[in-house]
């Protein structure tokens, strides 16, 4: 059991293989091993033997002990890589694993620098310091900072809180927000590290054509101008960036082990590029470079094909014009026709890096925004230009190559402050990963924030605003402007970034990879397992290959531009989530949410969150609605065809506080008769396999309720709950595989009681949960309710009815169940009738009002009856209806019957007749023999004297049988009650029809069939019942020819209704496809019970499908808005 219990699979993010239903963090333990194992099944008998029959689910403690000492949680990273690359003959033979020794330098701090400086750094920040000013850049990079900073305080307390397998910041989130959150930020987190793989890709191939080989462009830029050069630039950009992303992936795939030997020279570049930095700085405060820039007016020239900044030189053969008089005059002559702006302005030459001390900082305090194809110009010069002169030799100037405003710079910054997840994804290297993760990545945000504020006040002090908003740096030589600023040389910068944006892309191909490989093997995403597997030594091939060419997509793009808003909004979504998992654990207040870390509060993880939100709309409006559809997609698919995963997550327990705020509120009271709805309790039988009987009565529920409101399907069992388990728990199975077929959303219950009487009476009871209970029962219509084997079934139907009565709850009880359509049926015409005949709350019209919702009874029409007594205008009752259902906003026909009083047919006194003689029939077979003969001479004597009275209406004759049952008669033999609504297997008595309108009634009794039959003569006058082959006492009563005077008056007149309105209804809607009506109560006195089923019996005689209903005692539907 032990085994079973931990044996888990070793992966990524704790992975189940293919979508185990045992997934890793739900066991007991850890880990353990085969030694573990055999240790937990031994016990001392003396000092264990009170747990003795327990130990194989309740290990010893010991064991526990040992399994969590011996647990090493090292992902299938790179160390496993490189160790089944160098023993690949080995490989079937599982080898010790070391114990991680990383600590939080080694293992946190320094991956996390390398991933946060990066590309942007290097080739933007100048940029957007002149752009967004100093003022304006501080302030973005103090917000995104600041978002990093509360993100890491999240994630620090996420990662403290237990162990954190491999997979890092994707099994934090799914296991802290659930399979459907963490599939789509995961996957969201994937795109955003293979996007970033595109970016530092394109950076290198921007750093090489430009600054270290432009002379190896395939499409050369020499003498192209505006949009040719730049498709020519992005052409060049798309090509290359191709072939260094398969260089990479090639890299990648053959062995990891070259990546993560290569990893400490990268990071040495990214330091020593920033050192060169500084550096510069300083030396710029002792004596600046000779960087100079060349203005004509205040435009910035293109310095690439002049030697000398002025247009004319003097020499000792007198004034000579220069390369650059020639770029802008058609002769090198002094009198040649030049360009109007060249001819009105000077040429002035100034230092592009003029130093710290200059003061320059002031004018780049505040930031200048430019539209694509302006000119780069210095703003406190000035200059002679015609605003109606067409701007000529555009190619001479630097031109702003897109349009830029404060968001876009938002968004193309914030990729350099990612990169804070690296701690948390190596937490399986490292020694001690509670301390190691929280202590390392924020220090490394507070680094990496520390020299990006100071590079962006240092920036502004020491470099011109035209040197800095020329983003190629084409004004000083074509050089990297921050290397400009470097020392010893710009070369520092420029081949210390080329290989730090390299290693950083093959980083990201070796990542990204990895997490969708996790993603695959949890199973959450169906569509993905094929990415999960790898080859032998673990290498996601699939998922590379998938990198790869999602990667291709970013490097078509070929703008670094871009690029990175793209990735800004998955990273940004990734850690708004982890905020708000955060803030929701706090919040929740779960109680295995215990972190080490204590320096978090949920206000701000809020924060943090509000501040990601806050960027993702900064950076890109249309950008962020686009992630979000597509996390949203990702949602939706993982929540409809995603494996079922329980991983204790925070949504699980926010849907429970929110379920119990919900029901606290629904207490303060009843709900408002606009807000009502059947609340329904189906109560259905099982056979002796729990199989559902009724199943068209589930379709009835779906087509009443639309999946809205409260559904509880319950069922009741005979038994005791100890001995009955499993029983019910195949009960329960069942009706669950019912309700998801028949679509119908809501909850189970099964109820196991001595018997089914009480078993009812407690799902009734105690169904629902404190204001969300059913207000509605719904149950079918008890069928051969009279056979006498039958007859606890039809008791237990109508005290159901009185307990629904008592605890005001409306009843619905479909008759003919069978004949109701599926959901997968469609009327396409015909009628849906109500019979309102009393009014209990309108619950008659509100019912095919909700039925016409669902598309089965759609296109059925809706006509609604009543009944007009001697002394009522019907003209004046129909105005009514009509208006009242205007006012209900309900579309109906209406048509008022009318029913004047008429004499009783001797039809009806026969039928009361037969149905009295039956009630005393099915009395008589619950009697013992001795009972039976007192009985039957009692009601001899009382009838016989009931005659010779001088008022023969007022007689009561004891075929109404007035005592109760015999005591006993019930406890005695509760193993003959049959379920409410359970069909009786046993085969019907055979009936003897003698008219199609009065069909007999076989009786079957202990080990004696009766035949019980009767016909009409032509005068009205009863045959006499054969009494023949029947024991003494019950030949007795039928050859005993009662008279009608004697017969139950009351009974009499309630059969002459059921009667006359059967013959109303068979007359009016016998053709529609479903009738609704009142369904009248049941007597007070219990003796009467057989009288009511058989009054209910006659009222819905001949129709086909019928819902009788009885209302709850409250109004359901009203004229009000």
């Amino acid at each position: 059991m032990l085994n079973n219990l931990t044996d888990t699979e070793e992966g990524d993010g704790g992975a189940q293989s293919q979508g185990d239903s045992i997934p890793k963090e739900s066991s007991p333990f850890i880990n353990s091993s085969d030694a573990a194992a055999e240790k937990s099944q031994q016990y001392d008998g003396k000092n264990m033997a009170l747990f003795e029959e327990e130990m194989d689910t309740s290990p010893m403690v010991s064991s526990l002990l040992s399994s969590l000492a011996n647990y090493s949680n090292l992902p299938q990273g790179s160390k496993e890589h490189e160790e089944a690359e160098n023993n690949e003959a080995e490989s079937s033979r599982k080898k010790p694993v070391k114990a991680p020794q990383l600590g939080t330098l080694m293992g946190v701090y320094l991956p996390c620098i390398q991933n946060i400086f990066g590309v942007i750094l290097f080739l933007r920040m100048t940029w957007l310091v002149g752009i967004g000013g100093v003022v304006g850049t501080f302030v973005i990079v103090t917000m995104c900072c600041t978002t990093t900073m509360l993100t890491a305080i999240s994630m620090s307390a996420i990662a403290t809180n237990g162990v954190v397998p491999a997979g890092g910041s994707y099994y934090m989130i799914s296991r802290s927000l659930g399979p459907e959150f963490g599939g789509a930020v995961g996957i969201c987190f994937y795109l955003g590290t293979t996007f970033a793989g595109a970016m530092y890709i394109l950076g290198a191939i921007e750093l090489l054509l430009i600054y270290i080989a432009p002379q190896a462009a395939i499409f050369p830029l020499e003498g192209l101008e505006g949009p040719e050069a730049e498709a020519a630039l992005l052409n060049n950009m798309r090509v290359y960036g191709t072939i260094l992303l398969t260089s990479m992936a090639t890299v990648v795939f053959v062995g990891v082990k070259y990546v993560n030997k290569l990893a400490l020279v990268f990071l040495a570049c990214v330091i020593l590029s920033i050192l060169a930095v500084y550096a510069g700085v300083i030396k710029t405060g002792i004596d600046a470079p000779d960087f100079p820039v060349c203005l004509l007016g205040n435009r910035t020239l293109v310095w690439k094909t002049f030697d000398v900044c002025s247009k004319t030189v003097e020499t000792a053969n007198g004034t000579v014009t220069t390369q650059l008089w020639s770029m802008f005059c058609d002769s090198p002559f002094l009198n040649a026709t030049c360009d109007k702006y060249f001819t009105a302005n000077n040429v002035t030459r100034i230092q592009g890096i003029p130093g710290v001390a200059s003061g320059i900082l002031s004018e780049n305090l505040f930031g200048t925004y430019y539209e694509k194809g302006d000119l780069i110009a210095r703003t406190n010069m000035d200059s002679v230009e015609d605003q109606d002169d067409p701007l000529t030799n555009a190619n001479r100037y630097v031109l702003a190559d897109i349009a830029s405003f404060f968001t876009l710079l938002v968004g193309i910054y914030f990729p350099s402050v990612t990169g804070i997840m690296a701690g948390s994804n190596r937490s399986g290297d490292l020694r001690d990963a509670q301390k190691s993760i929280p202590v390392g990545t924020i220090a490394a945000i507070t680094t990496t924030s520390l020299v990006y504020m100071s590079s962006v006040i240092l920036f502004g002090a020491c470099i011109d605003g035209v040197v800095l908003r020329d983003k190629f740096g084409e004004g000083v030589h074509g050089n990297l402007v921050i290397g400009t600023l470097a020392w010893p040389s710009p070369w520092v910068i420029v081949i210390g970034s080329f290989f730090s944006t390299c290693g950083a892309g093959l980083q990201s191909l070796t990542g990204a990879p990895r997490l969708m490989q996790a993603i695959a093997k949890d199973g959450i995403v169906p569509a993905l397992r094929i990415f999960g597997h790898a080859k032998a030594n673990g290498e996601p091939t699939w998922s590379l290959l998938l990198t790869a060419c999602i990667c291709e997509i970013g490097i078509l793009i070929a703008s670094l531009d871009l690029v990175a808003p793209i990735l800004s909004m998955f990273f940004l979504m990734c850690y708004m989530f982890v905020n708000l998992a955060c803030a929701l654990q706090t919040l929740l207040r779960t109680p295995n949410w215990r972190p080490r870390f204590k320096f978090y509060h949920w206000a701000l993880s809020f924060l943090g969150m509000s501040l990601c939100l806050t960027l993702m709309f900064l950076c890109s409006w249309y950008y962020a609605i686009v992630a979000m559809v597509i996390a949203g997609s990702i949602y939706k698919y993982i929540e409809f065809a995603g494996a079922e995963k329980e991983w204790g997550d925070g949504i699980r327990g926010l849907s429970l506080s929110a379920a119990r705020y919900a029901l606290m509120r629904l207490e303060e009271g009843p709900p408002h008769t606009k807000n009502w709805r059947p609340q329904l309790l189906t109560l259905v039988s099982t056979d002796a396999e729990q199989n559902v009987e009724q199943p068209r009565l589930l379709s009835l529920t779906n087509q009443l309720k639309a999946g809205k409101g409260l559904t509880i399907v319950g069922t009741a069992l005979v038994g005791t709950f100890l001995e009955n388990y499993e029983q019910s728990q195949r009960a329960e199975q069942a009706l669950r595989k019912l309700m998801e077929t028949e679509k119908v959303k809501g909850f189970c219950q099964v109820t196991v009681s001595s018997n089914l009487r009480d078993a009812t009476s407690h799902l009734i009871q105690a169904s629902g949960l404190g204001g969300l209970k059913h207000n509605a029962v719904l149950v079918s219509w008890p069928r051969n309710w009279r056979q006498g084997d039958e007859h606890q079934t039809w008791r237990n139907f109508v005290e159901l009815v009185r307990e629904t009565t008592a605890a005001d709850l409306a009843l619905l009880v479909p008759k003919n169940v069978a004949a109701f359509p599926s959901n997968g049926e469609r009327f396409t015409e015909g009628h849906i009738d109500v019979w309102w005949i009393v009014h209990d709350g309108g619950m008659l019209m509100l019912l095919p009002f909700l039925l016409r919702q669902h598309k089965v009874w759609r296109k059925c029409k809706m006509r609604i009856f009543t009944v007009a007594q001697l002394d009522d205008n019907s003209i004046q009752m129909k105005k009514d209806l009509t208006t009242f259902l205007y006012h209900l906003r309900i579309d109906a026909m209406v048509e008022v019957v009318e029913m004047h009083d008429s004499d009783i047919s001797a039809y009806t006194y026969e039928k009361t007749l037969v149905m009295e003689q039956r009630s005393q029939m099915l009395k008589q077979i619950k009697m013992t023999k001795t009972e039976r003969e007192r009985e039957i001479q009692s009601i001899t004597d009382s009838s016989r004297g009931s005659i010779r009275r001088k008022n023969p209406a007022a007689v009561t004759t004891q075929l109404s049988v007035s005592e109760e049952p015999p005591a006993g008669s019930e406890e005695e033999k509760p193993e003959e009650e049959v379920q409410l609504i359970h069909d009786s297997t046993t085969p019907a008595s055979p009936a003897t029809p003698a008219t199609p309108l009065t069909p007999a009634e076989g009786v079957q009794s202990p080990g004696t069939q009766v035949q019980m039959t009767w016909t009409e003569k032509c005068d009205g006058e009863p045959a006499k019942p054969p009494g023949a082959a029947t024991p003494e006492g019950i030949k007795d009563l039928f050859n005993m020819k009662p008279e009608w005077e004697n017969l139950n008056q009351s009974n009499v007149r309630r059969m002459h209704t059921a009667l006359r309105l059967n013959e109303v209804i068979i007359k009016k809607s016998s053709e529609a496809k479903l009738v609704l009506l009142n369904m009248p109560g049941p007597p007070k006195n219990r003796t009467g019970d057989e009288n009511y089923m058989e009054f209910l019996e006659v009222l819905t005689d001949g129709l086909n499908r019928v819902l009788l209903v009885r209302g709850g005692g409250r109004e359901v539907i009203t004229i009000y808005s």
